[in-house]
């Protein structure tokens, strides 16, 4: 298994939701993933905090369905982002066993950078 790269950018449209308590809220969300993944993705994203005074943060997961590195299958991307006077903070990660298909085995982690849209960077290994 040797790492591969994967670039490209994703168009995410987001539907708003009920929260759970007063102060959080929830969005459920699609995108569509171009460039070396090309796929369809769902998920659940639940926030807490003020954004608006910089203090924040969500967990989200994702279902992913197309073709990476050549192999049709899916996967689940776990991710989760903090907003505070340090920074922003934001994590991906391929949520360990959620392979399917071609993509069985699967493993890795994206950074996001939002600085242009939606453009990312899929570190990932795939068994031989």
């Amino acid at each position: 298994m040797s790492e591969q790269i994967a670039r490209g950018s994703f168009e995410i449209t987001l539907t708003p939701g009920e929260g759970v308590f007063e102060g959080t809220g929830r969005f459920d969300f699609v995108k569509t993933w171009s460039g070396d993944l090309t796929a369809q993705g769902a998920g659940a994203m639940f926030s807490a905090g003020d954004p608006a005074a910089g203090a924040a943060g969500y967990v989200a997961i994702e279902t992913v369905r197309g073709t990476l590195a050549g192999r049709e299958g899916g996967f689940a991307l776990l991710q989760r982002g903090l907003m505070d006077s340090d920074g922003v903070t934001l994590e991906y990660a391929v949520a360990p066993g959620s392979g399917t298909g071609e993509l069985v085995g699967l493993t890795g982690t994206l950074t996001l950078d939002t600085s242009k849209g939606h453009s990312w960077e899929l570190t990932f290994r795939l068994p031989d």
